[in-house]
């Protein structure tokens, strides 16, 4: 029997001869295939496992930075305020020549209370000329020498911290961009302290001056609080204090701090629209007993002025005054809204 004309005895031969062939190699190489097999196996293992601890390791490292980052912001948090409690002791009570500083006048001190003692004996003069007894005179010298000059100072102090409120945040946006424009703060810092508005100006070119004496750049932005002792000032250096020593977004991080400086502006504008009843209540309240004064007089002036002719109407008007002095000061505490 034949296939092809090939003898089937033949073909059974070679199909014997090559099933022998085929089991003796593959007896000869099973043990090396397996042995690659787990080779390869092992080399994967391997693999996986390195890439497992570099990403532990990295993971790891992340994790040392940030607990490095939070350290290094905490001890610059608690350094600052060391620092800031060791300031508040002459901050919250400045000294008078401080207080003439913060307000923005260039007087010395001899010149201030030489003006302070001429005002109060110019008041005295006047009191003397207007009728009123001698024994009120020293009365009236004090309240000119002592209160009225540091009411005055008290109110343009205060007028010039409002002022630098309302273009401080405009000033940190300025820098905000300078950083973001690749400029190093120090421009940006000089930039404002030639381009703002008062007092801005000024408070920002003692920053400048305090540099150019080499004083490090935290440590200038710090002074500033002590000439504008103002939360917002003390935000502004507590953030390039603590960017100094930490790193960060600079950038991002006074962007965020002029957004809470406009934020905080808008909640006092809200509490003044708020508080503005009752502060037109106190005005009226407080107005109406000299206006009922002047209508009298304007009426009976004969009546009104023994108020101002005798001793006992002088001794009722000065508890009267004291009084009334006493319910204003109650009810602008009452109306008075801190933020």
């Amino acid at each position: 029997m034949t296939i092809l004309g090939i003898p089937v005895i033949v073909i059974a031969i070679f199909a014997l001869a090559a099933l022998g062939v085929g089991g003796v190699l593959y007896a000869l190489l099973y043990n090396r295939v397996q042995l690659e097999e787990q080779s390869g196996k092992r080399l994967a293992a391997i693999g996986s496992r390195s890439s497992d601890s570099k990403g532990r390791k990295a993971a790891v490292e992340r994790l040392n930075e940030g607990q490095r980052r939070r350290k290094q912001v905490t001890e610059s948090l608690d350094d600052l305020e060391k620092r800031n409690k060791d300031r508040e002791k002459f901050i919250t009570k400045p000294s008078m020549k401080m207080q003439i500083k913060q307000a923005g006048l260039d007087i010395e001190m001899r010149s201030f209370y030489l003006m302070s003692a001429a005002l109060g004996g110019v008041l005295a003069i006047m009191s003397l000329v207007a009728g009123l007894g001698i024994i009120y005179a020293p009365a009236v010298f004090f309240a000119g020498a002592f209160g009225v000059p540091r009411w005055i100072v008290a109110f343009l102090r205060k007028r010039r911290m409002k002022q630098f409120l309302d273009e401080f945040p405009n000033a940190i946006d300025v820098i905000v961009r300078a950083i973001k424009s690749g400029l190093p703060l120090n421009d940006g810092i000089r930039l404002i302290a030639g381009e703002a508005k008062e007092p801005v100006r000024t408070e920002f070119g003692r920053i400048v001056e305090a540099q150019q004496l080499g004083v490090p750049t935290p440590e200038a932005c710090m002074r500033m609080y002590n000439h504008m002792p103002i939360p917002e000032a003390n935000f502004f250096a507590i953030v390039i204090q603590i960017q100094q020593q930490a790193g960060g977004n600079l950038s991002e991080a006074l962007g965020n701090l002029s957004k809470v400086l406009r934020a905080r502006k808008q909640m006092k504008n809200k509490v003044a629209a708020m508080s503005m009843e009752a502060k037109a209540s106190a005005v009226i309240i407080g107005a109406l007993p000299p206006v009922v004064m002047f209508l009298v007089y304007l009426t009976s002036p004969e009546y009104i002025m023994l108020l101002f002719t005798t001793d006992t109407g002088l001794f009722i008007l000065g508890v009267s005054l004291v009084w009334m002095s006493i319910g204003i000061f109650i009810m602008r505490q009452m109306i008075n809204f801190e933020v």
